[in-house]
């Protein structure tokens, strides 16, 4: 497998149908420019659809890629490491603020084991039947992954992207549940903005105490050294500092913009993964939207090389896609209004040009028509 294979199977949003959009938003009744960033979403979203005027978000979906992390033994996170089963379970049960905003929201959940350290029966096996190996290895020193194990994450990631393609999911809400996850996810980030250890070390969702930083930042620091070399090749960068979940999310981001399924990023981890397959295919983040500021180092440095504006910052650190659904109902209303606000009639537009031709004849003369006027 070859992830610049994907460069030529991704196209932007039609630019067509987006010049259609914005000259139809030009003839709504409210004045361009009085919807702020709305209007540029939902010009996005008819691009992104191929439909003028664009239709409504009605089948989102929430999928959050799970996995342990071996460097979570180092101490890096606010939870132990092996627990990522237990966040999976309280999404499960509908007791996470992810699943909490889901059902707010009226948001269908998947999850998706690709590397969750625990033993199967403790999840339902519409979960962990995917799993591509049990937790990911220790990456200060040692490949996360082998070879194949990349290439099945990725393909995994693939698979989940055409099944929710396939079934009508019209905007996919994308984030992570993992522990020891945002260690992995700033050195991928570091590596391929090429910065040092200590300027994309953040606290992570679950918040770290000095002591607890200070071991993230030299676990990253050794990551790096293990990375640089393998920057040529975005499978084996997943093999070596990455994980069965970023790799399934890096496949699932690639093949999302092959199938022209746009996607919310939710933080550091989801950004790392979209980082790795911008450098796949360049057009790829055309299909994204950045749905928040978590608040990670990591996170800034990602959005700004892919040119990626986040919809909201409100301070939500807690991961696992919450932030994104934030964002969620955002879009929507970008959708609605772009569809439904009414056009100016054509008596009520010709209105309109009489009124700014007669305030600018009332205006008096231009200064070059005086000039033209002094001269005679």
């Amino acid at each position: 497998m070859n992830l610049d294979d994907f460069s030529d199977l991704i196209e932007r949003p039609d630019g067509g149908v987006r010049r259609d959009a914005e000259e139809r938003r030009e003839r709504l009744i409210v004045p361009p420019g009085a919807l702020g960033r709305l209007d540029e979403l939902g010009e996005w979203l008819s691009a992104a659809q191929q439909s003028v005027p664009v239709r409504a978000v009605e089948q989102p979906r929430l999928v959050l890629f799970a996995g342990d992390h071996g460097v979570a033994e180092l101490g890096v996170s606010g939870r132990a490491a092996g627990t990522t089963h237990e966040l999976v379970r309280a999404a499960l049960d509908g007791a996470s603020p992810a699943a909490v905003l889901a059902r707010r929201f009226s948001v269908p959940l998947r999850i998706v084991d690709a590397g969750i350290d625990c033993d199967p029966e403790l999840l339902p096996e519409s979960v962990v039947r995917h799993r591509v190996r049990r937790g990911s290895g220790r990456i200060d020193i040692e490949d996360a992954l082998s070879a194949e194990e990349a290439e099945r994450a990725v393909r995994l990631g693939m698979a989940v992207a055409d099944e929710e393609a396939d079934s009508g999911t019209d905007l996919v809400v994308l984030g992570d549940l993992s522990v020891g996850g945002t260690t992995a996810a700033a050195t991928l980030i570091a590596a391929l903005c090429g910065t040092d250890a200590s300027v994309v070390t953040g606290r992570g969702g679950a918040g770290i105490d000095d002591l607890a930083w200070m071991r993230k930042c030299a676990a990253i620091r050794d990551a790096l050294r293990r990375a640089r070399p393998v920057l040529g090749d975005q499978l084996e960068l997943l093999a070596t500092v990455g994980g069965a979940d970023l790799a399934a999310m890096t496949g699932f981001l690639l093949q999302s913009a092959v199938r022209r399924m746009p996607v919310i990023l939710d933080g550091v981890v989801a950004s790392a993964c979209a980082l790795v397959a911008q450098r796949a295919a360049f057009r790829a983040p055309d299909w994204w939207l950045a749905g928040q500021v978590s608040g990670e180092p990591a996170q800034s440095k990602a959005l700004d090389r892919m040119a990626l504006t986040p919809l909201l910052d409100h301070g939500v650190t807690v991961g696992e896609g919450a932030g994104a659904l934030l964002a969620l109902p955002l879009v929507q209303a970008a959708a609605a209004l772009a569809a439904e606000l009414p056009e100016r009639t054509p008596v009520a537009a010709a209105d309109e040009d009489q009124e700014e031709a007669e305030a600018e004849g009332a205006a008096g003369p231009s200064e070059d028509e005086v000039k033209v006027l002094d001269a005679t």
